[in-house]
């Protein structure tokens, strides 16, 4: 049986007015890429489908390893600082966080033909190394005063036969009628709940390439790279509810709530595959013309799952001859595997070379995402709802990239721009990512030094549980989201 995980959504990322599907949030968030790879790269938006020439574009277009003229080694350490605004019940709440991370590493050993050489492959490349593709990374926190059709105990009051509702029967937060089924306590409250929850996510999608790439006559190049992925995703959420005031008088049958803590823990761990092609076209000397495809990603995942309830009274409460002020339930850890392939890519995008002043570069990346799906994996679990929600929750996209280098004798000066777009069907919220980037460069002899910084924003929504609109309304959080990475590459050629 698939664990009910969503009880708390803990990564829900649709809208609250869309069914709450357990897995299509799982297969959404391994399917969004970001610009990735060197200083280089990541400067110029990642627009690197017809550039060519660096380790970048081993993720976007292989036949970009065509263009090397020497062997190098690349590395590219990232720190990221993430600001978060959770607007919920008429209140904004923020939280922030930094990581360190790897944002590539690679090995490229090429081979050049001399000029005396009459073989009209010019030269080879082969490629090894790593480049984180997705990062999971965010804390997010909200509070205030939900109306009374919104929060918990509205929830509690809607039997959708979750872990939920058995928690919150054995913390006495709820009974059952002569049928078992779950109804809500009369509690004397003396008014609306605060209620907030703080939630942090970590993880991040690192992909392990070997590729290579070949250059026909200085004219045509073509490439052909394979990605393992290895993948990793937590989710660490604590939901507090509290009466803010305690009543001056306790009724006598001890029916006062005085405050929950609800904690749910999911993590994911896993592996992928895939495959891609590319090819970069010079009709003239100043122009390039790349384009590339990307199978579907094929991921197996293990999640483990574990949520606690923990209840307080303001006065002692009476269960068969026994008196509680507190009680506290949690559900065993559940582990399940499944499976995701995420939806085939298709890129193109164009470069112009201005001499040896620099270069403007352009690509344009189609993907479907209502093409993802989940699939079982060593268990007999049935995933037609999840993928049903797939399909009607998401769409197709175009993500678009832009960027421009200028050379300055031993220096390089770049800029660059990204949009990714909405991937829901009904875009009630603008759920596109922007990125800004700039970059500076130092190349002299075998030695390089680039440095890249990127400024992202977006908007998600969030809702921490799922109320039938016969019984009130699922609160929906709006996360808008800052983040601003600087990532160093050193590079050695030889």
């Amino acid at each position: 049986m698939k664990t009910l995980k969503y009880g708390f959504a803990v990564a829900l990322l649709g809208s609250a007015s869309h069914a709450f599907a357990q897995y299509n949030a799982d297969a959404l968030r391994n399917s969004q890429l970001q610009p990735v790879g060197t200083a280089r790269t990541l400067g110029i938006g990642g627009a690197t489908a017809a550039v060519g020439g660096d380790y970048g574009s081993v993720a976007v277009n292989p036949a970009g390893l065509g263009m090397f003229q020497r062997s190098e080694f690349t590395f590219s350490p990232g720190l990221s600082s993430i600001n978060s605004d959770g607007r919920a019940f008429n209140t904004t709440s923020s939280d922030s966080r930094s990581n360190l991370n790897v944002a590539s590493m690679g090995l490229v050993f090429a081979n050049r033909r001399t000029d005396d050489d009459t073989n009209p492959w010019r030269s080879s490349a082969l490629a090894f190394g790593l480049i984180r593709t997705a990062s999971f990374n965010q804390n997010f926190r909200y509070n205030g005063t939900p109306s009374q059709n919104q929060d918990i105990f509205q929830r509690f009051s809607d039997d959708q036969k979750a872990a939920l509702d058995d928690l919150a029967y054995k913390t006495y937060l709820t009974d059952t009628d002569a049928q078992g089924t779950y109804i809500p306590i009369d509690f004397d409250r003396t008014g609306p709940l605060n209620q907030g929850e703080t939630v942090r996510q970590t993880g991040a999608n690192t992909q392990f390439d070997l590729a290579y790439g070949a250059n026909y006559q200085d004219k045509v190049y073509i490439g052909a790279g394979i990605g393992l992925i290895s993948s990793r995703y937590t989710s660490e959420n604590v939901l507090t509810a509290t009466d803010p005031q305690a009543p001056t008088s306790v009724r006598d049958d001890g029916k006062s709530f005085a405050s929950l803590t609800l904690r749910d823990n999911l993590r994911t761990t896993g592996g992928g595959v895939n495959a891609r092609l590319g090819v970069i076209y010079k009709p003239v000397e100043a122009v390039r013309l790349g384009a590339s495809v990307q199978t579907p990603t094929y991921f197996r995942f293990t999640e483990t799952y574990d949520t606690s309830l923990d209840a307080r009274f303001d006065k002692a409460v009476t269960v068969d001859g026994q008196t509680y002020m507190s009680a506290s339930s949690a559900l065993d850890p559940n582990v399940f595997d499944y499976a995701v392939t995420t939806p085939f890519r298709a890129t193109g995008g164009v470069a112009v070379v201005l001499g040896k002043y620099g270069f403007l570069s352009g690509d344009a990346e189609y993907v479907n995402y209502s093409q993802a799906r989940v699939s079982r994996y060593n268990n007999n679990a049935d995933f037609g709802s999840d993928n049903d929600a797939i399909n009607n929750l998401y769409g197709s996209t175009v993500n678009l990239r832009a960027g421009a280098e200028a050379r300055l004798d031993m220096f390089r000066i770049r800029a660059g721009y990204a949009r990714y777009g909405d991937p829901y069907k009904v875009q009630d919220v603008d759920r596109s990512r922007s990125y800004y980037s700039g970059g500076l460069g130092l190349r002299q002899n075998n030695f390089f030094l680039d440095g890249a910084g990127v400024y992202s924003t977006g908007t998600r929504l969030y809702s921490p549980y799922s109320i039938s609109p016969s019984v009130g309304e699922t609160p929906t959080v709006t996360v808008d989201s800052k983040q601003f990475t600087v990532t160093l590459t050193a590079g050695f050629m030889f």
